[in-house]
């Protein structure tokens, strides 16, 4: 039977999205939805925050700033909740099945008379209270997946992102620093960034090398992962971020204030749900080019 678990190891309810930020903020932007009534009682605000950019060595090269959307204090974490909750059961696939006593094998006589055995009446060798008999109110196939607004989607991503900014390392792009595979190497650069491979950090970058990604993939705290595989869940329950400035840059204009993000292709990039698609319409327009 199926069952949904929520992991302890979440930092959700420890994350600074509901503590006083202690970062300087540079520049604050709110827009408000006139409410015509109290079911739009919220404000979308943007901070603008800066942060530094490590080189390979771990010296401080330059600045960059990340300036994201984020919900107000009073519902980030509804927002943030239903998000997460949302991908963890549109995860589950919703396959457990028993049978039931009309559908288990045999049970079609009855194994003694109704009286005179001194035994309880039974009717049947499969029955619920018997091994080998039916399961009373057990699972059956189900579709678990729930439905969640493309704008609230992104909204919950860039809130978790926006409450994870003190925990942020922004690091040139390290792609071609590893001629070879070496995990030993990769721990290295980790330390002199100031993260400690012990801790659970999330890598995120716009393309991941071969060498970085043989090089990481034995770090069982790290998760590597590029904009269309960025998810809800890897970012709350990391506890460092580590970006390149391609990465803040594609976040300012993914999850800025002046993004739209109206198309059905900005939510298929989104949730990575197109790449299959893809494949199937060009594997039907292949086929009509060689019957024509």
């Amino acid at each position: 039977m199926a069952s949904f678990t929520s992991p302890t190891s979440l930092s959700f309810f420890s994350s600074s999205l509901f503590v006083p930020s202690s970062h300087k903020t540079v520049n604050s932007l709110s827009l408000s939805r006139p409410a015509k009534s109290s079911l739009y009682p919220f404000t979308i605000r943007s901070e603008l925050t800066t942060l530094p950019i490590l080189s390979f060595t771990g010296e401080k090269v330059g600045e960059t700033c990340l300036d994201l959307k984020s919900a107000p204090p009073e519902t980030a974490r509804a927002v943030v909740h239903r998000a997460i909750i949302t991908d963890q059961q549109n995860a589950r696939r919703g396959t457990a099945s028993t049978r039931t006593r009309g559908e288990v094998r045999g049970g079609g006589r009855k194994p003694y008379p109704q009286k005179k055995t001194g035994k309880a009446r039974r009717g049947s060798q499969r029955t619920p209270l018997r091994p080998g008999g039916g399961v009373i109110f057990g699972p059956k196939p189900r579709d678990w997946s729930i439905k969640i607004n493309r704008k609230e989607k992104r909204l919950a991503i860039s809130t978790a992102l926006s409450s994870a900014v003190e925990s942020m390392t922004v690091v040139e792009d390290f792609g071609d620093k590893f001629p070879v595979p070496k995990t030993q190497e990769f721990t290295a650069a980790m330390r002199r960034w100031g993260i400690d491979p012990k801790e659970k950090s999330m890598f995120l970058m716009t393309q991941v090398a071969d060498n970085v990604k043989l090089s990481s993939r034995n770090i069982g705290t790290l998760r590597m992962l590029t904009p269309r595989t960025l998810n809800l869940f890897d970012i709350l329950n990391a506890e460092r971020l580590v970006l390149t400035p391609a990465v803040v840059d594609f976040l300012n204009a993914r999850y800025g204030m002046d993004y739209d993000g109206d198309s059905e292709e900005d939510g298929e990039f989104e949730e990575g749900e197109g790449g299959e698609e893809d494949g199937e319409e060009a594997a039907q327009e292949g086929a009509e080019s060689d019957e024509n």
